[in-house]
């Protein structure tokens, strides 16, 4: 099968690796040289070579701030019947845009990411294929996502969206907040260093990124059950109340389980 990738990023460059044994893979980038580092696939700078390509299916893992732009930049070179798909953590605009365009479709979030993720074994990890999808994007997401021992998980878009608010939105505030208060530690505990190392890892990641996370509708309910129990926390500590302490930590370790 004939694959194309849209942006020669980390994620892009990560696709391009593992299709590249079963399929003929093609990556474009606007920059090209972003294409340096790619290897085993055509590589691409000018639209009109995707037209030349024929692709049967396109994923676009651009930069998720130009993830509906990539599609209209190379839409008029794709053919009509090929299954254009995003990756993208963020599907803000997606099922509009797909409902517009009118062609076979399949949204998928791969829920890791290089800078956290052990890309070399991901059965830990987790990714959402999203239900409106076509039957055959499904199908090859599905097959491909099995052959890397992903937990796959089946969401509307709306689903996606209320899920990405449980589990990115509320990790994410949580450790800017951390950071925002955070002081250079000369003796830094084992706690402390765990906590920076996940901070300097997601202050690198796009800011536009962050910010459309963090933006999801979902988000401020999540955010308010966080100040509700920061206030409760704040409450047993100023009182030194053990007992009230010992309540919370055993309701804490509960949900952990």
């Amino acid at each position: 099968m004939k694959i194309q990738i849209l942006g020669a990023g980390k994620m892009g460059s990560f696709f391009a690796d593992v299709l590249s044994s079963d399929h003929e893979v093609a990556i474009f980038d606007n920059d090209p040289k972003r294409l340096r580092f790619t290897y085993n696939c055509i590589r691409m700078s000018d639209p009109a070579e995707i037209a030349e390509f024929q692709p049967e299916v396109l994923i676009n893992a651009v930069t998720v701030q130009y993830t509906i732009a990539a599609f209209r930049q190379v839409l008029p070179h794709v053919p009509e019947t090929c299954i254009i798909s995003d990756i993208a953590s963020v599907k803000t605009g997606l099922k509009a845009f797909y409902a517009e365009v009118g062609r076979p479709f399949v949204s998928t979030h791969p829920m890791f990411g290089p800078t956290f993720a052990n890309l070399g074994n991901l059965s830990s990890e987790n990714a959402i294929i999203i239900s409106e999808s076509s039957h055959l994007g499904k199908a090859f997401f599905r097959d491909l996502y099995n052959s890397l021992k992903l937990n796959i998980f089946d969401y509307t878009f709306d689903e996606h969206d209320e899920t990405v608010a449980y589990s990115l939105s509320i990790p994410f505030a949580s450790t800017l907040v951390f950071a925002s208060v955070m002081k250079h530690q000369d003796a830094p505990g084992t706690t402390f260093k765990k906590h920076k190392a996940i901070a300097d890892g997601l202050l690198s990641e796009d800011d536009y990124l962050l910010t459309e996370i963090l933006f999801n509708p979902h988000t401020p309910g999540q955010l308010a059950q966080i100040r509700m129990e920061l206030a409760n926390l704040l409450a047993i500590i100023e009182k030194k109340d053990s007992a009230a302490m010992k309540i919370f930590l055993n309701s804490v370790r509960k949900k952990l389980l």
